[in-house]
């Protein structure tokens, strides 16, 4: 061999083994499905629920407590007793018992599942609903991000026309949506003018990026009061059998509001369930709190595959953590960040499947750990967001929707 070809040789070789993990990541992208989801559905239940006594229940342990375990269909696998109408549907869910993260305090962990990020005081992180509201944008003209029952994690840097837009409680329709008493359209469009002025000479002397969000919001208003998609939120147009299915719970009447309003091109609808902050009376709290959840959850997958939605609607179910194994002095469970669950249905999601397992005590997650920027990855993915994409933040920080090394959770996908 000549001298020559020997170094060619060498250099290719090296060069090779150097791109091969990208070779490889390549590789790996290009083998995931394609995005299923056109919408996503968050039921946030609010406080941290109890890992042992919903998704991952540890009977005949001296820490179950007295949380009783039923069969499901995937084989091998039980749920709490608290939940059997799910527990019949769980041929559709992808349960995740074992995410691990480290956040501990209720607003931080709030932040972290929502946004991918920890906190940190000099960058306010976009959550999931502000990103998919700025790259993919509203399908009709109600808001793409809505949140039902509590406040959702605003937009950050993103800017205030990507907010979520709240409702405090299913059933009735957003307030102001019809012009004041004695305020005629001519009127209202003469303050409009008068407003738009204002704004413009107040960005032309202050140069303030903030006027550019709050004049989308006014536009996002304007549009809302005439949105032809405005009957979405009048529950009465269901049938009485329907509304039955979700429970008499404000929770349920979010749920099938959800199922609504991504019919009418919302993008993003989160639904919240407070009450699981159980540091007292654990198992009686969280067995009603299952009472709510149980119907509405399980109405909501029916309801969607029946209307053929359920293979392009995302639907998640997750709180900020889990709660202790050890149970204290009142009968209740502590906040437990280090192994916790979640549960996804829909939108390209493989039903009939566990991810992840915790030992025996529910403590610790065996094997890797699912990340919470892992559960990003895989949003993102299935709603066809750029993982990649970037934007600057006013202190010239580089921030993308996920943040590294969130990989997605491959096994819970179709295909």
């Amino acid at each position: 061999m000549h001298r020559r070809s020997f170094l060619h040789m060498g250099l290719g070789s090296i060069l090779a083994t150097a791109l091969m993990p990208r070779w490889r990541a390549e590789a790996a992208e290009a083998a995931l499905p394609k995005a299923a989801a056109e919408a996503i559905i968050v039921l946030w239940m609010n406080g941290g629920p109890s890992h042992l006594d919903t998704w991952d229940p540890k009977p005949g342990t001296s820490v179950g407590g007295p949380t009783k375990a039923i069969n499901t269909k995937i084989p091998g696998v039980q749920i709490s007793a608290n939940l059997p109408r799910l527990a019949e549907r769980s041929n559709r869910l992808a349960i995740l018992r074992g995410i691990s993260s480290r956040e501990g305090n209720h607003d931080r962990a709030r932040h972290l599942v929502h946004t991918g990020y920890a906190p940190t005081p000099t960058v306010a992180h976009p959550s999931l609903g502000a990103w998919v509201s700025e790259e993919l944008g509203p399908a009709s003209d109600l808001p793409a991000f809505v949140s039902i029952g509590g406040p959702s994690v605003s937009a950050g840097v993103l800017g205030v026309q990507y907010n979520p837009f709240v409702l405090k409680e299913a059933g009735k329709p957003p307030r102001d949506i019809k012009l004041p008493e004695k305020v005629d359209a001519d009127r209202f469009a003469r303050r409009r003018r008068a407003l738009d002025k204002l704004e413009a000479a107040f960005a032309a002397e202050t140069s303030d990026p903030k006027v550019t969000g709050r004049r989308a919001v006014y536009d996002h208003a304007v549009k809302l009061m005439n949105a032809p998609g405005l009957h979405a939120f009048e529950l009465e147009e269901e049938p009485m059998s329907v509304r039955q299915a979700y429970g008499d719970s404000d929770f349920g009447r979010g749920c099938l509001l959800a199922r609504r309003l991504i019919e009418n091109g919302v993008r993003v609808v989160e639904v919240a369930l407070d009450g699981w902050d159980t540091h007292q009376n654990n198992f009686e709290r969280t067995g009603e709190l299952c009472g709510k959840l149980d119907p509405a959850f399980s109405a909501l997958l029916d309801d969607l595959a029946a209307r053929k939605r359920l293979d392009r609607t995302l639907v998640v179910c997750m709180g900020e953590f889990g709660r202790s194994p050890k149970i204290n002095d009142n009968e209740g469970r502590d906040h437990h960040p280090g192994a916790w669950s979640a549960v996804m249905a829909g939108g390209g999601i493989r039903g009939g499947v566990v991810a992840g397992q915790t030992d025996a005590e529910g403590e610790k997650v065996l094997g890797t750990p699912i990340a919470v920027q892992d559960m990003m990855a895989t949003f993102a993915q299935q709603l066809g967001l750029d993982r990649d994409h970037q934007i600057v933040t006013p202190l010239g920080r580089p921030l993308s929707i996920v943040d590294a090394p969130g990989k997605v959770i491959r096994e819970i996908l179709l295909g």
